[in-house]
C-alpha cells in the first residue's frame, strides 16, 4: 500500500472532488466508509437532489473546529489534510469495513486522531474505487490546538507496512527518502503536450549529472551548464561574494506569467546541491603527469578501477562502498559522451536508472573513489580507441559492478536501489552486446592455427571443466583463443593466465563465459604497466588475485615449437 499526503485550504473543494466524477470519470461509486464519529453525512448515499446539500453539510461538519479557531485567530492557513491510500494491483479487493479499519489506523498513527483522544481532528474516509480511499481532515483539534502530525508520511508508511503483513497484502518496497523528487502530474502532462518523453525536471537532472561527471571544479561545472544549449543558469552568492548555490531552467519552460521555471540543484536530486557537488569534485585526484612515458591509458585505469568495485563492495567499509557506487554512477553519466551513436540510448537509460542506486542513507566518503573519477575525466580529454575493444572491456566490467551493486543494496534492504541496479544491468547488457560484436569479430578473424586451437581446447577442459562445453561452443571461442595466443607471444604462460582469469570471479552468472574470459585475459596481459597503489589510489589487494602474472620466458622446446 502507498500513501500520498498533501495539504490545502479548501475543505469544500476537496469534498466536491471526492464525490464528483473525477478528472477522467473514474469515480464510479463514491461513498463514505468511516468518519471521526461514525455519524458523518454521506453525500454518496443520497439522491441527486440532496447530494449537493449533503456535501456542503459534510464540509461544514469537518470545518466546525476550524471556524471556532478562526474566531480566536488560531486557524492554520493550510488547514486541510488529505491522504490517499492505494492498494497494490496484485492485492485482493478489500471490503468497506476493512478500508474503514485502515483509515482509523492511519489517522491514529499520523496524529490526526490518536486512539482514545476525544479532541482528535475531524476526518472522513471516502472510497470511490476498489483499490483506494481518500481521507479528508481539518487540522484543528477539538481543543482548538493544531494537529500534531509531524512526520506523518513516515508514520503512515510504517503503519501501512504493518497492515500489509496483517492483511496478507503485497508488501511494497519502502523508500528511504533519498530518491530524487518525482515529476508531478502537471509536469508530466506539460511534457506530453510539448512532445517530450521526459519532463523539464528530468532533462535538467540528466544535464546536471553529465556536467558533474565531466567537470573538475564547481567553476567548470557551471561553465559547462552555461554553454549547454537551451539551459539557463543563475547563481546565488553570499554577501561575501562566495558562491552559495545555483538553479537551472530550460528555455521555453515557463509559468503562466511567462517566466522561466527554475529548479535549484537540490530540487533536481539530493546529491546535486552545490555543497554536495563541491564535495565530490574536491575528492577527484589530480591528473597523471602527461610527460610520463609509462602513464597508463585512462581507459585501462577506468577498467581496472571498475573491476575492483565488486571486491570493494564485499568489504566492511559501507561509506567507501557507497562512494564507489556514486563514482560508478558518474562514469555511466559520462559514457554516452564517449560511445558511438548507436550505443548512446541504452547507455543513457543505464545512467538514468542507476542514478537511484547511487544514493542511500549511507554517507559516501568520496575520497575512496577518486581514481575512477580521475580516469573518466581523462578519458573525456583524449580520443577514444578506435577498435572499440576498450569500450567493450569497460562495459564488461560494468556488468559485474551492476550485479555487485544489486547484491550490496539487497543485503542492506535498499529495495529501490537494488531494483535500479538490476535494471541497469539489463541496459548495460544490451549496450555491451552491441559494443563487443566488432572487436570480438576482429579477434576471431585472427584465430590461431589448428594445433594451437587444439592445445588451448585442452587447457579449457583442464581449467574450467564446468564451463568447457559452453565456452568451446560459444561464437566467442575463437576470440578467446586469439588473446591467449597473443599473450603467449609476449611471454605469458597460457595455462597460468587462463587459470588466473577463471579464478578472478565465478563464471556461473556470466552471460557468455567465453567473452568474459576473453576480456579478462586481455586486461591481465595489458596490466603489467599498472601498479596497484598508483593506479587505483586504494590499498593493494593480494597480487595473486589482481595482478597479472609476470611474463614467462619460453623454454627452448617451446620456442622451437612456436617457430615451427
Amino acid at each position: 500500500m502507498i500513501a500520498k499526503i498533501s495539504s490545502g485550504k479548501d475543505t469544500a473543494g476537496l469534498i466536491r472532488y471526492l464525490y464528483g466524477p473525477g478528472r477522467a470519470n473514474e469515480h464510479t461509486d463514491p461513498h463514505l466508509v468511516a468518519s471521526w464519529d461514525g455519524f458523518a453525512p454521506d453525500p454518496g448515499r443520497t439522491d441527486n437532489a440532496t447530494a449537493t446539500a449533503t456535501r456542503k453539510l459534510l464540509a461544514a461538519d469537518l470545518d466546525l473546529h476550524l471556524k471556532q479557531a478562526r474566531r480566536l485567530g488560531r486557524a492554520p492557513k493550510q488547514h486541510v489534510w488529505h491522504c490517499s491510500i492505494r492498494a497494490a494491483p496484485e492485492d485482493r479487493t478489500l471490503s468497506d469495513a476493512e478500508w474503514a479499519t485502515i483509515a482509523r489506523r492511519i489517522v491514529a498513527a499520523t496524529g490526526i486522531a490518536p486512539d482514545g483522544d476525544p479532541d482528535g481532528c475531524r476526518w472522513a474516509a471516502v472510497r470511490h474505487a476498489d483499490d483506494h480511499i481518500h481521507i479528508a481532515a481539518t487540522k484543528v483539534r477539538g481543543d482548538l490546538r493544531p494537529a500534531r502530525h509531524w512526520n506523518d508520511y513516515l508514520t503512515a508508511d510504517e503503519e501501512l507496512a504493518a497492515i500489509e503483513k496483517e492483511y496478507g497484502l503485497q508488501q511494497v518496497r519502502r523508500a528511504d527518502h533519498t530518491a530524487a523528487k518525482r515529476p508531478t502530474r502537471a509536469e508530466q502532462e506539460k511534457a506530453r503536450r510539448s512532445g517530450h518523453a521526459t519532463t523539464a525536471r528530468e532533462r535538467l537532472r540528466a544535464t546536471a549529472r553529465t556536467a558533474v561527471s565531466v567537470a573538475t571544479s564547481t567553476e567548470e561545472f557551471l561553465t559547462i551548464l552555461t554553454a549547454t544549449d537551451k539551459v539557463l543558469v543563475e547563481t546565488q552568492h553570499f554577501p561575501s561574494g562566495d558562491l552559495r548555490g545555483y538553479k537551472l531552467a530550460l528555455e521555453g519552460d515557463t509559468n503562466a506569467a511567462g517566466e522561466p521555471i527554475w529548479y535549484s540543484g537540490s530540487k533536481l536530486a539530493p546529491d546535486l546541491s552545490l555543497p554536495k557537488i563541491k564535495q565530490r569534485l574536491e575528492a577527484t585526484a589530480p591528473q597523471p603527469e602527461p610527460g610520463r612515458r609509462d602513464r597508463p591509458s585512462p581507459w585501462h585505469q577506468a577498467i581496472t578501477a571498475a573491476e575492483r568495485i565488486p571486491q570493494l563492495l564485499n568489504q566492511a567499509d559501507a561509506e567507501a562502498a557507497q562512494a564507489h557506487l556514486a563514482a560508478f554512477g558518474e562514469a555511466l553519466d559520462a559514457l554516452p559522451l564517449l560511445a558511438p551513436q548507436n550505443l548512446r540510448p541504452q547507455l543513457r537509460q543505464a545512467a538514468a536508472v542507476f542514478e537511484r542506486a547511487t544514493r542511500s542513507r549511507i554517507q559516501a566518503e568520496h575520497h575512496h573513489a577518486r581514481t575512477l573519477r580521475s580516469a573518466i575525466r581523462a578519458m573525456l580529454r583524449e580520443p577514444a580507441p578506435k577498435d572499440g575493444a576498450a569500450l567493450a572491456m569497460l562495459l564488461d566490467a560494468a556488468l559485474l559492478v551492476a550485479l555487485a551493486a544489486t547484491r550490496w543494496h539487497h543485503l542492506r534492504h535498499h529495495a529501490q536501489q537494488a531494483t535500479a541496479a538490476q535494471q541497469t544491468h539489463l541496459h548495460l547488457q544490451a549496450a555491451y552486446d552491441q559494443a563487443a560484436t566488432a572487436p570480438l569479430a576482429a579477434l576471431a578473424h585472427r584465430k590461431p592455427a589448428t594445433p594451437t586451437l587444439e592445445r588451448f581446447t585442452t587447457l579449457i577442459h583442464e581449467t574450467a571443466p564446468a564451463h568447457a562445453r559452453q565456452i568451446l561452443d560459444d561464437p566467442g571461442w575463437h576470440a578467446l583463443a586469439t588473446v591467449l595466443a597473443d599473450a603467449e607471444a609476449t611471454g605469458y604462460q597460457p595455462a597460468m593466465l587462463l587459470q588466473q582469469a577463471a579464478d578472478q570471479r565465478s563464471l556461473d552468472d556470466a552471460h557468455s563465459p567465453a567473452r568474459t574470459l576473453t576480456w579478462r585475459i586481455h586486461r591481465l596481459a595489458q596490466r603489467t604497466r599498472v601498479r596497484d597503489h598508483a593506479a587505483t589510489g586504494v590499498r593493494p589487494i593480494h597480487r595473486a588475485q589482481t595482478e597479472p602474472l609476470a611474463p614467462q620466458h619460453p623454454t627452448t622446446a617451446e620456442a622451437h615449437r612456436r617457430r615451427r
